[in-house]
């Protein structure tokens, strides 16, 4: 069993943070996961940069630019989790667009994250259908999980077939905006994460998208399993001074 799957049979109201790697410094990706794990987060995200982040909001997109001015490179990223292990216990994911990945080859994607202790996947680009038809031996040979997204237009039908080619969590975008718009739940909101919940799915969800705070954290977490976030972490990191900016930011969230 991986470690994905362990800690949603251990834990409830997960706290996952997602991070660009490389930033804001080319070697901080390893201790920011280090400092996160310390300060009580439950699972992370590394994003790996790319040119044109569509679906990301002007945060994130300044923080995959940085990156990849420094010199941020999926090659110099899997150079830098070798030692993830050594020093993180976590369930940690990737997260970015596909095409980085097809240039790498996703068969060499896929091993390369099981070398260094890689548990999944975020790839919100790569259509379900490739997915199953070309890549799902590869991520299931290295034993990688591949996170699908659901955002409040997705046909029912559509989301059964997600629940079945899951084997981690389902990622449930709180709007179809980009990352960084505050997580606001009215009725349409209420009503999209109830249909889901009441779906009764096989895996677990968490939500993500305009999660900044305590606040929207625990409403996020009435209605799935935890939630991700990311725009306000980096906004957090920004100055560099990590250890004092982790330590407090993750404070918001903690008893």
């Amino acid at each position: 069993m991986n470690r994905i799957k362990q800690l949603f049979q251990q834990k409830k109201n997960i706290l996952s943070i997602y991070y660009t790697a490389g930033y804001p410094n080319t070697g901080d990706t390893v201790k920011i996961a280090e400092l996160l794990e310390q300060s009580g987060a439950d699972m992370l995200e590394i994003g790996f940069p790319y040119s044109d982040p569509v679906a990301d909001g002007p945060v994130i997109q300044a923080s995959s630019k940085q990156s990849l001015d420094q010199g941020m490179t999926l090659e110099l990223l899997f150079e830098q989790l070798k030692k993830l292990r050594e020093k993180v216990s976590i369930p940690v994911l990737l997260m970015g667009y596909v095409n980085p990945v097809l240039q790498f080859g996703v068969e060499n994607f896929c091993k390369k994250c099981a070398e260094v202790g890689v548990d999944g996947c975020i790839v919100p680009d790569l259509p379900m259908v490739e997915y199953e038809e070309f890549y799902q031996k590869d991520f299931e040979r290295y034993e990688l999980s591949n996170i699908f997204l659901i955002t409040p237009q997705t046909a029912e039908e559509r989301i059964r077939k997600i629940d079945d080619l899951s084997n981690g969590f389902i990622y449930l975008l709180s709007s179809s905006a980009t990352t960084g718009k505050n997580l606001a739940i009215g009725n349409t909101t209420e009503t999209y994460f109830s249909r889901i919940k009441d779906m009764d799915l096989s895996n677990p969800t968490m939500i993500g998208f305009g999660i900044s705070d305590r606040a929207t954290f625990e409403k996020a977490c009435a209605y799935a399993d935890g939630a991700i976030i990311g725009t306000a972490f980096v906004k957090a990191i920004a100055n560099g001074n990590l250890e004092t900016e982790i330590k407090s930011f993750m404070q918001r969230f903690k008893d």
